[in-house]
């Protein structure tokens, strides 16, 4: 964690809060929160923005970006990721994670640790990706989660997304952990649902970390809790 001394920052000429996500909180939560304690410490009119969402079943390196340190956004959020994730063979979500229930089951006894090796190096490289409908993309100006909670169907438009690496961590088939590093834009969640249909199965996201953006290293992040503690002076 930073050693910083927030009481005699300048959070109007700009800052970077390197913040660990707690579990089940939005990226749009620590955001609000942080810029709820600004306020109560004297910045009125601060502006607070984040580098990069994080799903709320996602932890790990959030970048809050405080005061003028805002304008830098979108060059942050073009830099590198690296996540952990835990991905589940042989079923399907409708949210390519556990937000939701197992849609669908598929087999999984042809499945080797080999023939993972090869789905996952099958994957690496810079190709278009579709984005999962339960997201926070947009469609003609409206998120794409309400459309699937309103149980309308749509076509979600294709990034193209770059996959540097995949290391495969752990295999306990049907479980595996993977390390991931990619480009900005990039859903692991769309991810574990590719691993799945490249074995000839399915799977879905169990965990999601995010370890690293940009130069930023989870080890050296802030806990929510301590970065508000100390700008409260506690």
């Amino acid at each position: 964690m930073e050693s910083t001394d927030l009481q005699r920052v300048n959070f109007e000429e700009g800052y970077v809060a390197v913040i660990d996500k707690p579990y089940r909180w939005s990226s749009t939560d620590v955001v609000r929160k942080v810029k709820f304690e600004l306020r109560k410490a004297g910045y009125r009119r601060i502006k607070v923005g984040h580098a990069g969402t994080l799903d709320p079943l996602a932890t790990g390196v959030l970048l809050v970006c405080i005061g003028r340190a805002t304008k830098r956004v979108d060059a942050l959020q073009a830099e590198r990721k690296e996540y952990i994730a835990g991905v589940r063979l042989g079923a399907t979500t409708p949210s390519f994670d556990r937000e939701h229930t197992v849609d669908r089951t598929f087999p999984t006894d042809h499945i080797t640790r080999s023939e993972v090796e090869r789905a996952l190096a099958s994957l690496v490289g810079e190709r278009l990706q579709t984005p999962p409908l339960y997201s926070a993309k947009k469609i003609e100006g409206t998120r794409a989660y309400e459309f699937a909670r309103a149980g309308e169907q749509v076509e979600m438009r294709q990034s193209l997304v770059t996959i540097y690496d995949i290391e495969l961590l752990e295999c306990r088939l049907p479980e595996l952990t993977i390390r991931v590093r990619c480009s900005k834009g990039t859903y692991i969640r769309s991810l574990a649902r590719e691993i799945g249909e490249a074995l000839s199965s399915g799977a879905y996201l169990t965990s999601l970390r995010r370890t690293r953006s940009g130069m930023h290293d989870v080890e050296a992040a802030w806990q929510l809790d301590d970065f508000l503690k100390k700008l409260r002076g506690e």
